[in-house]
């Protein structure tokens, strides 16, 4: 079935959380509780019980498919009939509307794609494939999609969504065309595309992030939340998720403050933390920065803490580095090559999941030596879990970034 549930919020909502700003002054009781805690304990909005239970589940569920192809696997999948859109010829034009390339983890996804689009162009599968970068800008996405419906000229529209609620009606309109649209990463409040392609999501990534930190720290440890920005369903989903088990536990929260991502930011806001006393854990709910806070540690002459960051490389030769204890959360990098697969998919008849559920597993230290010696030539910036070893652009295209 169709599900637009990981974009559940309304729009004033959304207001609320972007007019949020960032603070390095440990928040009040007062203020932790402004927001007025819902029935579930959580201080969001963007808060599902349904969701969230749904999502913890589909950790345990095994896909169906290859693992060996893990972009081609999926979770509990409704299988859907796309004869509808069936075409004859492999000279089909697939137009591609990006959010941006404004981060490492989309950097890495979108070379991805562009190695999988050539890979299907040499096999004739498609022909032309156009793409636009909106640049983080709701309005140029728009106007992105917009152009694309215009033209008459795309025989499948991919969108990966900016935000959540702004690019619902463009979206919409993408489909109102007759095109089919596949809407991956990020979600939208429309279930109009014909599939909708993402990893299990945020509420599994905040959890195993946040359950790693209440397995390895003593009661009454503290924990320091790490967050990006507000007002993005899988990123809010993640924080969600972690006030869910911490809420449960023993560990003291100190706060959950914004970063941008930036290194010096996410510096600045630890040592300012560790000047008020002990951080006993990190908790992020991506991983931009992550070495920046522990270098801000070693700055400090304090022990490493226990932590949580991502499957980018930088953080994970780190954390090899110091042997510090640690956990990187995955938010599959390789989804990217999936959307391209499905449009071929689709534009052949095939029958695709009305909702396609990637696997989404977390590195651990068990698996920590085998990802690095995988990706040994690639940059800091790289993601361990691109899924890309088999195209043939391997590994230059990554490396040569």
């Amino acid at each position: 079935m169709k599900t637009t549930r990981l974009a559940a919020a309304s729009a004033a909502a959304l207001g609320l959380l972007l007019a949020t700003g960032c603070t390095t002054d440990t928040p009040t009781d007062d203020e932790a509780t402004s927001a007025g805690e819902s029935d579930s304990g959580s201080s969001s909005e963007w808060f599902v019980q349904a969701d969230y239970d749904e999502q913890l589940a589909q950790r345990d569920i095994e896909p169906e498919g290859d693992p060996n192809t893990p972009w081609l696997q999926a979770i509990s999948p409704e299988w859907i009939d796309t004869s509808e859109f069936a075409r004859e010829g492999g000279d089909a034009t697939v137009c591609f509307s990006n959010a941006s390339i404004s981060n490492p983890w989309r950097v890495t996804g979108w070379i991805t794609m562009q190695q999988q689009v050539e890979v299907l162009q040499e096999s004739g599968d498609i022909g032309e494939f156009r793409s636009s970068d909106a640049g983080d800008d709701d309005d140029q996405q728009i106007s992105d999609i917009q152009a694309f419906v215009a033209s008459g000229d795309c025989d499948a529209i991919i969108i990966s969504p900016s935000t959540t609620a702004t690019l619902t009606p463009a979206v919409e309109t993408a489909c109102e065309s007759g095109v089919p649209v596949i809407v991956f990463d990020r979600g939208v409040n429309t279930d109009c595309a014909v599939t909708f392609i993402h990893p299990i999501g945020g509420y599994a990534f905040g959890a195993d992030a946040a359950e790693f930190l209440v397995d390895n720290l003593e009661p009454g440890s503290t924990v320091l939340a790490l967050r990006i920005l507000p007002g993005v369903d899988v990123l809010e989903h993640r924080w969600t998720a972690a006030e869910q088990i911490f809420g449960d536990s023993e560990l003291e929260i100190l706060g959950d403050e914004f970063t941008g991502g930036d290194a010096a930011e996410i510096k600045n806001i630890v040592t300012q933390y560790l000047q008020r006393g002990d951080v006993d854990g990190i908790w992020m709910d991506a991983g931009d920065g992550a070495v920046a806070a522990i270098e801000a540690f070693e700055d400090a002459g304090k022990p490493y803490p226990v932590m949580s960051g991502e499957d980018e490389l930088s953080f994970m030769r780190k954390w090899d580095e110091t042997g510090m204890t640690a956990l990187a959360p995955v938010y599959s990098n390789f989804q990217w090559r999936t959307p391209i697969i499905a449009a071929t998919m689709i534009l052949a008849g095939e029958e695709v999941p009305a909702e396609w559920i990637l696997p989404q597993d977390p590195i651990t230290e068990a698996e920590l030596a085998d990802y690095l010696e995988r990706n040994a030539d690639m940059p800091s910036l790289h993601y361990a879990k691109f899924g890309g070893e088999d195209l043939p652009g391997f590994p230059d295209a990554w490396r040569d970034r």
